[in-house]
């Protein structure tokens, strides 16, 4: 069997606040031959998401916190280049949770063989992989999007946020609003997603603009930061208005917890729902949200927008940039 040697990024030390270069390490490691029932996969793109800073913490969590020392883990796409499995031959494209790395061996249970003949290979850690799910779970699941109804989507220019602000037009919304950082990403939201309005949070209030965006207030809001973005929805929500809370990005880097929203008691007043929101709940229904968007990024109904960065080696720096809000998109590394 051919020697492969991968280079694999490890997390050297726990972060305090937010992470800094210093936490991670890049190290070569000899990819050993696959005994039976395991694949080797040369990774050819791999994700960096919001809730892997969660996983740098060492503390009880919905997932297990990395390991120091050890390679850290997230979803990739790549080529099968080795296989002692009947069911996942050489040449397969496959999906798996074995990122931040160039060459991955697992079982062959733990890979999914997927079509790449008409969506691109990154696609399926896109629009077609979990963060599109999750965009889709939160406005047909968690806070059902109803015809007529106004969206405010906050981080809508990350990957879940642009992704669900299209959805929730096409399942019935009649006004979409949606926050991002800086002018450019706020035209983008616009012209590009198709967003009715889009708020500045670096130009001013949130909670003023929201006004502004929707005087008469908000049926539903799509939570991806927190902050003063959650306490400004609480207040824009309408009588029985819904939220669905999948990220608090504003928080992950805080050394203390930060302080709750101050107007949480309308929530009472105004028979709020505010509901989370994690995909691992709903599995069973990826594979046939995977399909129907494959459908419409061919036809062009949906949008989607991909920072990239080149390199294993430069992968640490993917992700402090995506907390930082350095990407458009889905924030991806080439491998």
């Amino acid at each position: 069997m051919t020697v492969f040697v991968s280079r694999e990024v490890r997390l050297t030390s726990r972060p305090v606040g937010a992470p800094v270069p210093q936490n991670f390490h890049v190290v070569d490691t000899e990819v050993p031959e696959p005994t039976a029932g395991r694949i080797v996969v040369r990774n050819t793109w791999m994700s960096v998401d919001p809730y892997m800073r969660g996983r740098m913490d060492d503390g009880a969590s919905y997932i297990e916190p990395f390991r120091i020392g050890e390679a850290l883990e997230g979803h990739a796409i790549g080529v099968v280049v080795a296989s002692a499995s009947a069911d996942i031959p050489v040449g397969a494209t496959v999906v798996h949770f074995a990122g931040w790395r160039e060459y991955a061996v697992l079982d062959a249970a733990e890979a999914t063989v997927v079509d790449t003949s008409r969506p691109r290979p990154q696609d399926h850690l896109d629009a077609l992989g979990q963060t599109g799910f999750t965009a889709y779970l939160a406005v047909t699941e968690i806070a059902r999007i109803r015809t007529g109804d106004v969206v405010f989507v906050s981080g809508a220019a990350g990957a879940v946020g642009s992704v669900a602000g299209q959805l929730a037009r096409r399942f019935g919304a009649a006004r979409v609003i949606g926050s991002a950082g800086g002018p450019v990403k706020a035209r983008v939201l616009t012209e590009e997603f198709g967003f009715d309005a889009a708020i500045d949070y670096r130009a001013g209030s949130v909670a003023e603009q929201l006004a502004v965006a929707a005087p008469d207030g908000i049926d539903v809001y799509i939570d991806n930061v927190g902050g003063d973005h959650l306490e400004a929805a609480i207040g824009a929500l309408r009588m029985h208005g819904r939220a669905a809370l999948i990220g608090m990005i504003s928080g992950y880097n805080a050394a203390a917890p930060a302080p709750g929203p101050t107007n949480l008691y309308d929530i009472v007043t105004k028979h709020l729902t505010l509901r989370g929101l994690l995909v691992t709940e709903y599995a069973d229904r990826a594979p046939a949200y995977a399909a129907a968007a494959a459908r419409w990024l061919a036809d062009g109904s949906l949008r989607t927008r991909q920072t990239v960065v080149d390199g294993i080696d430069n992968a640490p720096r993917a992700f402090l940039g995506m907390l930082s809000g350095a990407n458009t998109g889905k924030m991806l590394v080439r491998l």
